[in-house]
């Protein structure tokens, strides 16, 4: 499953469509809002510029019916954007991912995937602390995978951080490979167990990861809810999410859906924060 330079270069062009739509996000996040305003605005994006929404109509007992999922507080993942109001002190995970098309292919092409977590005006210092701690294991991804030889060896730094701080690690839910589809092999846990040391790889060049760091301020134990999809801590204390689509390369780690390095990488956002 390992990329060429010039497949990873269209693997960017993927992941910044989807740092722009969390840009989008992260200036329209605000006590008011409804999540499903948010999910408007950037399927609008996505539409405007021709490129396909990874999540919306993603198989299950429920086809998930967004494209993003937005969790706010206790919920970790998935949640299913809708008449939710954000209100002063919540914390909202925003994920989404999409894929630009080959010339002339409707279905084929390459995909990035990303997601944050924001605050909603002031927030508590535990649930500030949280969201540091969750981005921190993220940035050791970002800074190890080009210096470690196995992924178990970054997992174990990732895994450290957010232990040393007293959260937990949820060991139900990993990232995952990316390239032409959103889920490629190999399963990327964000920490070490028996179990993931038996399906631990190597980092080479041309790998490609979306790395996802989700951790809880309490308990590890996670539900998903009767709507199929959403994923909530359950002791119902807050969880926050981060993620990248980083590839490794002959000259270090690319964050694939990182902020433009260029004039030519940016994008007027303004008409969807109207």
């Amino acid at each position: 499953m390992l990329k060429s330079a010039r497949e990873i270069d269209r693997m960017r062009k993927a992941g910044l469509y989807v740092w722009h739509a969390l840009q989008i996000a992260e200036k329209l996040v605000r006590p008011g809002i409804t999540t499903g305003e948010i999910d408007a605005r950037i399927e609008q994006f996505y539409e405007d510029h021709r490129v396909i929404p990874l999540f919306k109509g993603v198989p299950g007992a429920v086809p998930f019916p967004a494209v993003t999922c937005i969790s706010v507080n206790e919920q970790v993942v998935h949640g299913i954007p809708g008449d939710r109001v954000l209100q002063e002190g919540d914390i909202v995970g925003i994920d989404t991912g999409c894929k630009i098309l080959d010339a002339g292919s409707p279905t084929k092409g390459w995909c990035g995937d990303s997601a944050r977590t924001f605050a909603v005006g002031e927030i508590s210092a535990v649930q500030r602390r949280l969201m540091d701690v969750t981005q921190g294991m993220l940035n050791i991804a970002v800074e190890e995978m080009g210096k470690e030889k196995t992924w178990s060896a970054v997992a174990r730094k990732m895994q450290a951080l957010a232990q040393k701080n007293g959260f937990s690690v949820i060991d139900d839910l990993v990232g995952h490979g990316i390239g032409r589809d959103m889920h490629e092999p190999p399963q990327v846990p964000n920490y070490v167990s028996n179990q993931t040391m038996r399906n631990d790889f190597n980092l080479v060049p041309g790998i490609v990861l979306a790395v996802e760091p989700m951790v809880n301020i309490g308990t590890k134990k996670i539900r998903t809810l009767r709507d199929h999809w959403t994923i909530i801590t359950t002791d119902r204390k807050p969880s926050a999410h981060f993620e990248h689509t980083l590839a490794l390369t002959s000259s270090g780690v690319r964050v694939l859906t990182g902020p433009p390095e260029n004039d030519d990488e940016k994008l007027d956002i303004s008409r969807y924060l109207c």
